[in-house]
């Protein structure tokens, strides 16, 4: 009847460090995204800000008031 001595201190740190890798786990497969879809949207982001600011429109000299 011999049994393995174990450190009851390090058994819960590890307990603890499994529990928390567990719940880290479960958050990044529920609200993290991966670096594929990060970098399409920040691609489709600037793309979008390009053809916003090519659609701008600019005033024509004559429609401007001179208030001098």
């Amino acid at each position: 009847m011999s049994a393995t001595v174990i450190s009851l201190r390090q058994a819960r740190k590890q307990k603890a460090r499994d529990s928390k890798a567990q719940s880290a786990a479960e958050n990044r497969r529920k609200f993290g995204r991966t670096k594929p879809e990060k970098s399409r949207e920040e691609v489709e982001a600037s793309l979008q800000t390009k053809r916003f600011e090519g659609h701008k429109r600019t005033a024509s000299p004559s429609s401007q008031s001179n208030e001098d």
